[in-house]
Formats: structure tokens, sequence, C-alpha cells
């Protein structure tokens, strides 16, 4: 019986990712507010309504891993190997992300790609919504793996100041730096930072 479920799953899911290339590739080439749903569907070969069944509303359609990317988030720091901090883990997880998506499509591809997210109002402001809906399946991980019945404020601003990290990489042209920027940052504290530059200290 779990045949049939397993080939419906995957055929839902290349439903899904071929929708996300059509509209992908129609707004690069046309800007998003000129691509209709109707459009994406005819590229897609499925229904308006097939459309809206997988994406609710047509940012959506620029980003279809959503929930995957929560479940790396929060695989990463409860299956990381021995030895290694959750910290640790997380860094390693942005900086694989991130790679392999210059691996995967090429350096120009993501610098043309995260151009257009970047122009378009509406995608930016969706993206950088949607990556900080991680935050409490972040921070309630951590807390499961400090023992904690539920998130400390350390670990609430620990869990939304590192999701800001991958923003801040996703956007920039030299992303691996930025991510061991922001870690070394939050790991080692502004104040330790800052100790080595009298002009960030307290003014004279």
């Amino acid at each position: 019986m779990t045949a049939p479920q397993g080939r419906r799953e995957r055929k839902k899911a290349a439903t899904r990712k071929a929708i996300s290339d059509a509209a992908t590739l129609l707004f690069l080439e046309r800007g998003f507010d000129e691509v209709s749903i109707r459009e994406v569907a005819e590229k897609a070969d499925v229904s308006p309504t097939t459309v809206f069944a997988h994406f609710p509303q047509k940012e959506a359609l620029v980003f279809d891993e959503d929930e995957e990317q929560r479940e790396q988030i929060v695989s990463a720091v409860r299956e990381r190997a021995p030895g290694v901090s959750a910290s640790e883990a997380l860094r390693d997880l942005y900086r694989q992300g991130l790679m392999s998506l210059a691996d995967d499509h090429g350096e120009d591809a993501r610098l043309r790609f995260m151009e257009f997210v970047n122009g378009t109002p509406a995608l930016r402001d969706y993206a950088a919504l949607m990556w900080l809906r991680h935050e409490d399946a972040l921070a309630a991980v951590l807390a499961e793996e400090a023992g904690l019945p539920e998130p400390s404020p350390e670990i609430r601003v620990y869990a939304r100041f590192v999701l800001q990290i991958q923003l801040l990489a996703t956007w920039s042209a030299d992303t691996v730096p930025d991510v061991e920027a922001g870690f070394r940052i939050l790991e080692g504290g502004w104040d330790a930072y800052a100790v080595r530059y009298p002009g960030l200290g307290p003014r004279r």
C-alpha cells in the first residue's frame, strides 16, 4: 500500500517543480509583474487550478523548497556528527547550500536570480518572511538539544540572527566569506570583535 502513495508523492513533487521552473523562466525573461498565472500554467502544461493547488500566491512560485529548507535546518542541528556544535552544523549547512546552488546553476545564474529577486520588492519581502518563518523550528530544536522545556531569550535571539546570516549571504557576491564573518560575530560576540577597534568602543 505504500508504493502507490510514494508514486503519488513523487508525481506531486515533480509537478510542483515543473510549475516553479516554468514560472521562474518566464519571470526572468519578462519580469514578475508581467507574467500571469494563466501563462505559467500554459508553460508548465497544467491548469491554473493546479498552479494554485501547489502555490497559494504568486510569490510562492519562485520559492518551492520552503518545507525542505526547514527540515534541513532542524536535521543539521539534531543529526550533527559527534564533536560538532549546533552553530558549526548550521554554518556548514549554509556553506554547502550556497556552494551547491552555484555548482548546480552556475555562479552567473545564481547572481542573475538574486538580482531578479532583489529588484522585485514583492519577492524580496516574501523571501525574507519565508526564511524567517523557520525561526520557531530552529529555536525549538536548539532548546531541545539544550534540555530546556522552551527556548530561552538567548536561543530566540540566536535563532533570529543566525537566519539573518543566510539572508545576507544569499544576496552577496561573496557568499562563503559572509557566512564565515556572520558566524564569527555571532559566536564570538560583538564586544570581542569591537575591542580591536577603539573607534567602536566608548566615545571619548
